[in-house]
C-alpha cells in the first residue's frame, strides 16, 4: 500500500458516505451500497465477486488486519483513517479496524426453484441475521422481503448474517411479485397452533417456509400466501420460539429430510 495522506476529517467524502449507509436505510437504497466491518467479512465479500465501493483502514490496526491489507493492497485501493475518526465511525465495539462499502446487486436465482424462504414483519435485526444466515446454511436459494421488514443491509444484520448476504440472494419485493414468483410451490407457514407437525410435514418436494415476526405473525398479505402451516413439536411449557429459532428448525429440517432421500438412494 502506498504512503499516503491519513483521513483526519469528520467532513471526508468516504468518511461522510460511510456514517449515511450505516445510520440511514434511504441513503443504502438510493446508494445501492452497505458497510461489511473486519476482516472476515470483508474477505468473504471479495471472495464472492461483490463490487467494492472503498476500504478504510484504522491508522493503527491489528496484527490480523495488518496480514489481510497487506495480501488485498495490490488489487484495492485502501484509504487510511486516523485512529479516533476510525473509531467514532465504526459500528461495534472491538473494531478491527477495517470496514468496506459494497455495492448491492441482484444475484441470479435458479431456473427451477425448489426452497424460498418469505419473512413477514421480522422486525428485529438480530433475528434478520441470523435467519439469513440459517436460511444460507441449509440451502434456501433465496429468501424473498416483502415491506414491513427490518432493512437486511443494516450493519446489525449484516454483521449477524456472517457473510450470508455475500452467498444468499436477499431480495426486496412487493408482495405481487412474491405472489408471481411462488406460483405453484406450496407455502408452509410457521404457527405455534399449525396444521401439522413440521416432522410429519412433506418437505422433500420444492416448497416455500413463510416466517413470521414474533410480535404481530404475519401479515393479511402473508396469510393469502400461505396455502399450510406448520408447527414445532415442543416438550417444555414454553409457548412458543424465538422467530430466527423457529426458522432455523424449520430450514434444517428441510434440509435433513432431502439429505435423508438422497442418501437412502
Amino acid at each position: 500500500m502506498n504512503a499516503q495522506t491519513i483521513i483526519s476529517s469528520p467532513q471526508n467524502s468516504q468518511i461522510q458516505l460511510v456514517r449515511k449507509l450505516l445510520s440511514q436505510s434511504k441513503a443504502r437504497q438510493r446508494e445501492q451500497a452497505f458497510v461489511a466491518e473486519g476482516v472476515r467479512l470483508i474477505q468473504d465479500g471479495l471472495r464472492s465477486g461483490f463490487p467494492v465501493r472503498l476500504i478504510l483502514k484504522k491508522e493503527n490496526s491489528s496484527p490480523l488486519t495488518e496480514e489481510f491489507v497487506a495480501g488485498i493492497a495490490q488489487d484495492h485501493s485502501i484509504s487510511v483513517v486516523q485512529d479516533k475518526l476510525f473509531e467514532e465511525l465504526s459500528d461495534t465495539e472491538n473494531p478491527q479496524g477495517l470496514l468496506a462499502v459494497f455495492g448491492m446487486f441482484e444475484q441470479a436465482l435458479p431456473k427451477e426453484l425448489t426452497f424460498l424462504v418469505v419473512l413477514d414483519q421480522i422486525r428485529d435485526p438480530g433475528n434478520m441475521g441470523t435467519i439469513l444466515r440459517s436460511a444460507e446454511a441449509a440451502g434456501a436459494e433465496a429468501v424473498l422481503l416483502p415491506s414491513g421488514n427490518t432493512d437486511p443491509f443494516s450493519p446489525k444484520v449484516v454483521r449477524s448474517g456472517m457473510g450470508a448476504h455475500f452467498r444468499l440472494p436477499i431480495l426486496q419485493l412487493p408482495w405481487e411479485a412474491i405472489q408471481a414468483l411462488v406460483t405453484g410451490l406450496p407455502v408452509f407457514h410457521a404457527d405455534m397452533d399449525g396444521e401439522k407437525s413440521c416432522w410429519l410435514a412433506d418437505f422433500q418436494s420444492p416448497l416455500v417456509l413463510l416466517i413470521g415476526g414474533e410480535a404481530q405473525g404475519i401479515s393479511p398479505e402473508g396469510q393469502k400466501l400461505a396455502t399450510s402451516s406448520v408447527h414445532i413439536p415442543m416438550k417444555g411449557q414454553t409457548e412458543s420460539l424465538n422467530a430466527a429459532v423457529s426458522a432455523s428448525v424449520l430450514m434444517f429440517e428441510v434440509m435433513r429430510q432431502r439429505t435423508r432421500n438422497i442418501n437412502s438412494n
